[in-house]
């Protein structure tokens, strides 16, 4: 149970580290991956986006369940989006290009999952927020 009360933080630290270096080697990964700059970009963007959202929440002492939810489903979407990306460029992309997109799918959904099961232990930071106590309607 201990994570849980870190998921918030690995979550914002997670995606803004993949926005900064995807952006600033969005050239570069454009070659290596055989995928257009501009999408690796809006990728990098997507994830500095992401990781300001999930870091108002990680700074809060008290969260809006609303917030938490709209977290994991956001997690969920990219997730999704990400698939869609792998699917429609599969037959040109390099296989390190297959590889980061399908593993930023499979983090990302899974933190959205942790996210959406842990949403009621999350409304409060640090260890007050952790309960051992299980929520009914997960």
């Amino acid at each position: 149970m201990g994570m849980i009360r870190h998921i918030l933080w690995l979550d914002c630290m997670a995606a803004a580290s993949a926005g900064v270096v995807v952006l600033l080697l969005a050239p570069w990964l454009s070659g290596w991956y055989a995928l257009p700059g501009e999408l690796l970009s809006f990728i990098g963007a997507v994830n500095i986006a992401y990781a300001c959202f999930s870091f108002s929440l990680a700074i809060r002492v008290r969260r809006a369940e609303a917030l938490i939810k709209l977290l994991a489903v956001a997690n969920g979407f990219w997730a999704l989006a990400c698939l869609g990306i792998a699917a429609t460029f599969a037959p040109v992309m390099t296989l390190p290009g297959l590889c980061h997109v399908l593993g930023e799918a499979a983090f990302v959904g899974g933190l959205g999952m942790l996210e959406w099961k842990w949403r009621r232990q999350l409304l409060v930071a640090g260890e007050q927020g952790v309960s051992t106590q299980p929520v009914a309607d997960q």
